[in-house]
């Protein structure tokens, strides 16, 4: 059905005349018996019914057509074989036409009193923790304070110095409150349990879990927990009412049960609607087959593991470490996937299609413990705290009936996830074997887009059943948004062995822009990636590697035909190669244009960012000084992945004659990530002595890029520092 459903956008009919669908009706307040368009049923009642008539062979497609409106629900409608289809009779819940029935799990927070500060506060249920809390459709965010810096949060494996620095020590409900700490690509999301002098303490085993030394944390090599020397501080704390300082902010508090807001511009708490995800799951697919769900939404649903002393020690990709003791297993086998809207357990011929996925607390749509041959497609996935799909397990080598096989991920479109953990990713997928993820669009990511595979380069993980997946023509635009401080990812990222794996067609654009270290990349074969082709892409703007792999024992894998505005860098790992690629480019050819309109959910209807003619390329670049090897022909060669330094002197310079005046319109800097230059001034000139030079001083770090706008005209153009020091560059283009 998944295959039907992916080529044709709906259930392909037998070509015999046999009698149309069973139809029942349901209704939000649905109280009928009959579950006839004018007297629906309720969901139970529709399941109860469905379940009597499978139960005695019913030979044909079954549809529960649900009414418009919201079906509240405080446990999960969960479909199993019972409620599955038969004899290739799908059984299919869907929306009435025209309708937009949306399963939530919210609960209100009614009661709204105005208090000090413009702030207003309400009292919660019983049984409701408020994690999120959305205003008129809208999500606020936790109140939060401001970066606190290793020197004074110190972190230790028993907790962490700054309790009177940041004023926490002064704290009415001190325990309320979470460090989220950002560490690579790791958060973690602990919530203190106590305050004794300048130190403090959290819950656990939350705080183990973040901290090194378990045995449990991913490769033995890693060095991105809380108390490791990657960590450079405190992101911020949050859920204090200290500090509730800007309108769209609230706290909870867990002691007295209520929650205090304060309202963004024209926000009347009277008449506005306040709710949180309440409900964990909204549907569950536990061993269903030939079962659809199509054209419905999933909204607020929760996800209460953040909550408890488990809290959130996150591993990589929205999946984190739980559990106070647990095995040995450094390819993490045991780490667990965050909660979902949608969860497909073992499920065969699944298919989701035009449903929408907004306002969650957790991740979207999860596909595990065995799915195979199952589907979602055109769905959209919005505002979720975690990801939007993932697909698969953990495990290396499961037995055949848990391994993940043959699924597929396409034209959705995806925007705005891992909006509160930001390592999540748009489309995760472990170890999986015959995956599809094809014509996806994906937009507006704090950490990487698309994810397959797992393990590292750990012994466990070294034959697996990954194999045969396909990456083909996706849109990934704004990937590894630098604001949120994830690194070490990529618009698409794979580990592990995957015979004849295949990333082709893509359009990559902008990944980690705008940073101030060299990160973000736009195919990046991590670890022990091998036997991939990448072929046919089209990745631009990226802060990085266009393709990067991280070592010399992913091999055999295949980098042919893509095109790219930035050079080549090595691909390293035995029988891996790099062929016929179009590199350096300044515009973009016919061809690769194609690529790009045709990739995404909307083929053709998207926009690609035309690339501009650089003048600086075929310029004649000159230096002050220059360090080691790092020439000045380094700083307009098209390649960011190579630098041009001067020495540290006053004054300190490094120009490019562009040959002969021309209207200068944009410079644009990238700078050399090893030795950032900073304070520095562009200047523009008609002559070599640049006594006319129009100046435009930068202040601070130059990024990867800085855009400076000159609307002037010159031939000369120069980076220098007014002071003393090293002009260090990875790149200078300068247009129109």
């Amino acid at each position: 059905m998944a295959g039907m459903l992916l080529a044709a956008g709906a259930v392909a009919r037998p070509a015999t005349a046999e009698p149309g669908p069973k139809l029942y009706h349901a209704a939000p307040r649905g109280s009928g018996e009959a579950c006839a368009p004018a007297r629906p049923c309720s969901l139970a009642t529709v399941q109860r019914k469905v379940r009597q008539v499978l139960a005695e062979g019913m030979g044909r497609d079954i549809e529960v057509r649900l009414a418009g409106g919201t079906y509240t629900l405080g446990t999960p409608l969960t479909l199993g074989a019972a409620d599955s289809g038969e004899g290739g009779h799908p059984v299919t819940w869907t929306a009435e036409p025209g309708a937009r029935p949306v399963l939530s799990g919210a609960r209100a927070i009614t009661g709204w009193r105005a208090s000090a500060h413009g702030r207003w506060t309400a009292k919660v249920p019983d049984g409701v923790t408020p994690r999120q809390l959305f205003v008129s459709g809208v999500r606020a965010v936790r109140a939060r304070g401001e970066a606190c810096a290793a020197a004074v949060c110190h972190t230790t494996k028993n907790g962490m110095t700054g309790a009177t620095a940041t004023g926490i020590a002064s704290w009415a409900r001190p325990a309320a409150a979470e460090a989220v700490i950002r560490v690579r690509w790791r958060n973690y999301h602990c919530r203190i349990a106590g305050v004794a002098g300048d130190l403090l303490t959290f819950a656990q085993p939350c705080w183990t879990n973040s901290s090194s030394g378990t045995g449990r944390t991913g490769p033995a090599w890693d060095t991105t927990a809380v108390d490791s020397s990657r960590y450079t501080g405190v992101s911020y704390f949050e859920n204090a009412v200290e500090l509730l300082d800007r309108p769209g902010e609230f706290a909870w508090d867990p002691d007295a049960r209520t929650v205090t807001y304060l309202p963004r511009p024209g926000q009347d708490m009277r008449r506005a609607t306040a709710v949180t995800p309440g409900a964990e799951h909204l549907v569950v697919l536990d061993a269903a087959h030939d079962v659809r769900l199509s054209g419905l939404t999933f909204s607020y649903a929760a996800y209460h593991q953040p909550d408890t002393d488990e809290g959130y020690a996150g591993t990589q990709a929205g999946l984190t470490l739980t559990g106070a003791t647990g095995p040995v297993d450094h390819a993490g086998r045991y780490y667990t996937k965050p909660a979902a809207a949608v969860t497909v357990r073992g499920g065969r011929d699944v298919a989701v299609d035009h449903a929408v996925f907004t306002r969650l607390g957790g991740a979207g749509l999860i596909f595990e413990s065995g799915t195979k041959d199952s589907a979602v497609i055109h769905s959209t996935f919005t505002d979720l705290s975690s990801g939007a799909v993932y697909a698969g397990d953990t495990d290396p080598n499961p037995p055949a009936a848990l391994a993940g096989e043959q699924n597929t991920v396409a034209y959705n479109t995806i925007s705005r996830v891992g909006v509160e953990y930001t390592d999540a990713v748009g489309i995760w997928a472990g170890y999986e074997a015959g995956l599809t993820v094809d014509h996806n669009s994906l937009d507006h990511l704090p950490y990487s887009g698309i994810s397959v595979g797992w393990g590292w380069n750990q012994p466990e993980a070294q034959k697996s059943v990954l194999r045969d997946n396909k990456i083909t023509n996706n849109r990934i635009t704004d990937a590894m948004l630098v604001e949120y401080g994830q690194h070490d990812g990529s618009a698409i990222y794979t580990q592990g062995a995957q015979p004849a794996t295949v990333i082709s067609g893509n359009y990559v654009d902008r990944s980690a822009y705008g940073n101030t270290e060299r990160d973000g990349n736009g195919v990046y074969l991590d670890e022990q990636s091998s036997y991939i082709l990448v072929e046919n892409n089209v990745i631009t703007r990226v802060g990085y590697k266009w393709v990067s792999n991280w070592a010399g024992y992913g091999i055999e894998n295949t980098v042919r035909g893509n095109w790219t505005d930035t050079g080549a860098p090595p691909l390293s790992g035995r029988g891996s190669t790099m062929v016929d690629n179009h590199t350096g480019l300044d515009l973009l050819p016919a061809e690769a244009l194609r690529v790009a309109a045709a990739a995404g959910a909307r083929p053709g209807q998207e926009p690609v960012e035309r690339l501009r003619p650089d003048f600086a390329r075929p310029g004649t670049a000159t230096q002050s000084s220059t360090s080691g090897t790092a020439a000045a022909a380094l700083g307009n060669d098209g390649d960011t992945t190579t630098d041009a330094r001067t020495l540290s002197e006053p004054g300190a310079w490094w120009q490019v004659d562009l040959g002969s005046s021309r209207h200068i319109g944009q410079v644009e800097i990238w700078n050399d990530a090893s030795m950032t230059t900073a304070d520095f001034d562009v200047q523009i000139s008609g002559g070599a002595d640049f006594a006319d030079a129009t100046t435009v001083h930068v202040t601070g770090r130059a990024r990867r890029p800085t855009l400076v706008d000159t609307d002037t005209e010159g031939r000369y153009v120069r980076i220098t520092l007014p002071g003393t020091g090293r002009v260090g560059l990875a790149e200078v283009s300068v247009h129109r």
